[in-house]
Formats: structure tokens, C-alpha cells, sequence
């Protein structure tokens, strides 16, 4: 995405790829609900207020809030790979996870930690992991 084109499309100078139209915005920071669009460029939100897209979808009467991060889970407990986890969570709103991995650390070390890394990254979730004692 070049960020002459992410500029533009944010100041409302040319059309998002995908715009979310009339929701009910809440905003976790102040506890507002106002209802605006959403305009999104690539995996970007790059604006909030009146937009046009090349996809427009009215969404009038829904509500729309970030994704929730998981600050601390451990997924070797949930007894199922990190695919099928992503699978759970993220339509239930979950687009991020810290996992603490120390049980597959504690059997496999480093490259325990780096097997379920990699089976991350072809998933919708977000997974970043704390190094463990």
C-alpha cells in the first residue's frame, strides 16, 4: 500500500477499498457510541466520518468496535493448535493474542516456541508470545 494513496484515501481525496457506512462507532477510549463510517484502505482504517468506497456496505443498526486482545493465555492448554484456537476466538472478537508458551518451552525449548509461531502466521489472529521463565 503506498502511503501516497493511504494519505489520499484518509482525506477523503479518493475512494477507500471498503467503506463501512452509518454504524454505531464505540469508542473504548471515552465509552462514546456515535454512529460515522468507517473507511478502510488495504488492512488499514484510515478514517472515521463520510467516505466513499469502492465497496460500501450499510451497516446501519450494528455496532463496531476494535478487536479485544488476549493479554495472557496459555494455547497449549486449550489442547488444540493455534489454527483451530483462531478459529474459536476470533468470530467471538478475540484479533490478538500474548501467549504465554512455557509448557511447549519447557519440553522443546526455543524451537518449541518457534513451531507455534509459525503455525500462526497463516491465521486471521494476531500472536505474539512472552518469553517464558
Amino acid at each position: 500500500m503506498d502511503l501516497r494513496e493511504t494519505i489520499a484515501v484518509a482525506r477523503g481525496m479518493a475512494p477507500a477499498d471498503l467503506v463501512l457506512k452509518g454504524g454505531n462507532l464505540v469508542n473504548v477510549l471515552s465509552g462514546e457510541i456515535y454512529q460515522t463510517d468507517v473507511a478502510v484502505q488495504g488492512h488499514m482504517i484510515v478514517g472515521l466520518g463520510s467516505y466513499r468506497g469502492r465497496e460500501e456496505i450499510d451497516v446501519t443498526g450494528a455496532y463496531i468496535c476494535p478487536g479485544f486482545i488476549d493479554g495472557h493465555v496459555h494455547i497449549e492448554s486449550s489442547l488444540v493448535p493455534i489454527p483451530e484456537y483462531a478459529r474459536a476466538v476470533v468470530p467471538l472478537g478475540t484479533t490478538t493474542v500474548i501467549m504465554d508458551c512455557h509448557e511447549i518451552a519447557n519440553v522443546m525449548g526455543i524451537e518449541g516456541i518457534r513451531l507455534m509461531l509459525a503455525s500462526s502466521k497463516l491465521t486471521p489472529l494476531g500472536v505474539f508470545a512472552v518469553l517464558p521463565s
